[in-house]
């Protein structure tokens, strides 16, 4: 039984997209796989969520969403304009822990960064995962800024008490830049450890998605991506 709970360190960093690439890989390996996306915000009635995107990319049909909310607004904001009850972290990971006793792997993948609100007690993803001794796998940005914001999500977790599973660039673009190549090393000092990953950006629209993921996924998450590999790809030349 693994439970993983997906969070970035910004919003549109590409959270579905990982957690799909992971989801993908463990259905490949014969797991039994189930998504849940605990808030769904910025979405109506009858459009297509993230677990729509999660369900095409990687052929996991066991998705469950406890809540939605029509305002693109953290899960609490939008409980409250829509008028409608906030999500309840303790009902969700009662919920997640019954699924957890049926399935190999649940990932989590929550709303915005690891401190979202969830209800007006302030309870976050971050309480969430806690509840369920989840390990929490953080998807960053690979430009300018991502160095704070990353900086700012590990504090968060190392302070809560928190396992990082690992730090995944969730875009690298096709023609990376001076920041997005010196970023790799800062990323990687920050989060004590080499990447876990790096996927193409535009993914999701990619033919193959399963072979990008098993290659922009290292083995801890079920794919063959070698960052030592990667970084010789891009190395600045010294001086």
């Amino acid at each position: 039984m693994s439970v993983v709970v997906v969070t970035g360190t910004d919003t549109g960093v590409g959270k579905t997209v990982v957690t799909a690439a992971v989801a993908a890989l463990a259905r490949r390996r014969g797991a039994a796989v189930a998504v849940v996306k605990p808030a769904q915000t910025g979405v109506r009635p009858g459009e297509a969520g993230d677990l729509d995107e999660v369900i095409r990319l990687s052929g996991v049909t066991d998705t469950f969403e406890f809540a939605r909310y029509p305002d693109p607004l953290s899960p609490a904001a939008a409980a409250r304009a829509s008028g409608r009850p906030p999500v309840s972290p303790a009902e969700a990971a009662a919920r997640i822990g019954e699924l957890a006793g049926s399935h190999q792997l649940v990932l989590v993948e929550g709303a915005g960064g690891l401190l979202v609100r969830f209800d007006e007690d302030g309870t976050t993803l971050a309480d969430l995962a806690r509840l369920l001794t989840a390990q929490v796998l953080v998807v960053a940005r690979a430009g300018l800024g991502t160095l704070n914001h990353t900086a700012l999500t590990l504090e968060a977790l190392a302070h809560r008490g928190l396992d990082l599973a690992g730090l995944v660039i969730g875009s690298w673009p096709d023609e990376p830049g001076q920041a997005e190549r010196m970023n790799v090393a800062d990323l990687e000092m920050l989060a004590a450890r080499p990447l876990a990953g790096v996927l193409p950006e535009n993914a999701a629209a990619r033919p193959g998605f399963a072979d990008l993921a098993h290659a922009g996924l290292a083995p801890a998450l079920g794919g063959g991506f070698d960052p030592a590999r990667f970084r010789e790809t891009f190395e600045l030349p010294a001086g």
